[in-house]
């Protein structure tokens, strides 16, 4: 057997690479689906090489996972990019339900402003809001070239899923910076929402970048909906410094008296906005969470 990556996988069709650059076609042996285990993009698997040049091999084994997601489908991603755009408007909601799933999964994030030509303003919008979130936020236009050749100092060495709405020009980013040239799209004029030309997860590599390119979505659920929702608040490393400093415990920091979050909230030492996004996600854990056993 031999160990490679996964590094596209499409109506049971896979392709892995091995670290020497040579690629071969797969499919997954009747084990994995008895198992109830699919193989993803990203996933390290031992196989067996087909016998002849129209023979598909086989996966074999998929070694342990690092992480992995299952919207979008992809494993042992290490970096976690969510690239937002002016156009289509940025969903703040959807970013903060990203940087939940990051904070539950132990992985990095990177706030990657696209086209910041188009709103040079939402370049100081994005970081008044996730300072304090873990996310760094770093601005380029893939169209002028801004940024663009900074940008892989950020991403050396680790395993990159670029994910994020669609028409936000993360196939676009990834073109930059890898010189290749996948499907593009443009953005719907009547609607300003982006046309979704990722089809599938596929990863690119070049040097030491390794870059997942995923479909555009606007809905993310949380990782575990019926989370006990007092857990919330441990994926917003902003209240970290409060925890203890309540009146009362717990404490869900959304409308208790004495809450010391909420007091850092009307300081502007965390941002309002911020907050009040977590509130309604509260709201939407708590109601799953009364659910849990419908």
């Amino acid at each position: 057997m031999q160990e490679g990556i996964l590094i596209r996988g499409q109506g049971g069709i896979y392709t892995v690479r091995q670290d020497s650059g040579e690629e071969f076609t797969l499919r997954a042996k009747k084990k994995f689906r008895r198992q109830h285990v699919s193989p993803l993009v990203g996933d390290r698997i031992l196989f067996t090489p087909g016998q002849g040049e129209d023979e598909h091999g086989w996966i074999e084994e998929i070694l342990p996972r690092i992480t992995s997601f299952i919207r979008p489908p992809v494993a042992n991603v290490t970096l976690l990019v969510i690239v937002v755009a002016p156009q289509p408007e940025p969903d703040f909601l959807l970013i903060d339900r990203l940087l939940i799933a990051v904070q539950t999964a132990g992985i990095r994030a990177l706030i990657l402003l696209n086209k910041k030509d188009l709103n040079p303003d939402l370049e100081e919008e994005l970081k008044n809001q996730y300072r304090l979130s873990g996310a760094e936020v770093v601005a380029v236009s893939a169209k002028t070239g801004e940024g663009v050749l900074e940008l892989p100092a950020f991403l050396q060495n680790e395993t990159v899923c670029f994910c994020g709405q669609s028409g936000v020009g993360k196939s676009t980013l990834i073109n930059a910076l890898l010189d290749i040239q996948t499907e593009t799209g443009e953005i719907s004029r009547k609607i300003a929402r982006g046309k979704n030309t990722t089809r599938h997860v596929e990863l690119f590599f070049l040097k030491s970048l390794r870059l997942m390119d995923t479909p555009g979505f606007s809905l993310l659920s949380l990782t575990d909906e019926k989370e006990d929702p007092v857990l919330l608040k441990t994926r917003y490393p902003e209240f970290m410094p409060y925890e203890g400093k309540c009146r009362f415990d717990p404490c869900y920091h959304d409308r208790e008296p004495g809450c010391s979050v909420r007091q850092a909230v009307l300081e502007q030492e965390i941002s309002p906005a911020r907050h009040e996004r977590y509130c309604l996600l509260l709201q939407e854990q708590r109601e799953n969470w009364r659910k849990r056993y419908d």
